[in-house]
């Protein structure tokens, strides 16, 4: 079985954008039962962490495999370090999501199409 690794992690920056957004609208009631997920820093931080490693299993094999181009990851980069600003900064979350969530989808998008743009274009130093 063959995972696209770019779609994966476009659906987790996606998955980590509705949760910051859209829970605290829909589940403000959990802490009545004892779950408290909402403005929870190891979940936020688990998010990112989670984000973090499958964008960057995502573009290291599209630039070590196809495009050689490290556009894609700086671009991620971008995007999570304002998730990390994000976590830092609650107070301003709102203003880094947005921008955050677009980079790190943009990166994959890159990616993505970087990957099937080069088909396999092989540089010199390539050892594959």
């Amino acid at each position: 079985m063959k995972v696209n690794l770019d779609f994966l992690g476009i659906a987790t920056s996606l998955a980590c954008a509705i949760h910051c957004a859209f829970l605290p609208l829909f589940l403000t009631s959990l802490p009545i039962f004892g779950i408290n997920i909402i403005d929870n820093i190891y979940f936020e931080n688990m998010m990112v962490g989670i984000a973090f490693i499958v964008g960057i299993l995502a573009l290291k094999h599209g630039k070590q495999k196809h495009h050689h181009s490290f556009m894609p990851i700086v671009v991620f980069s971008i995007g999570i370090l304002l998730l990390f600003a994000k976590v830092i900064w609650h107070e301003f979350q709102y203003w880094f999501l947005f921008p955050a969530v677009s980079l790190i989808v943009t990166a994959h998008l890159l990616n993505f199409g970087f990957c099937r743009i080069h088909n396999h274009a092989h540089e010199d130093d390539c050892d594959h």
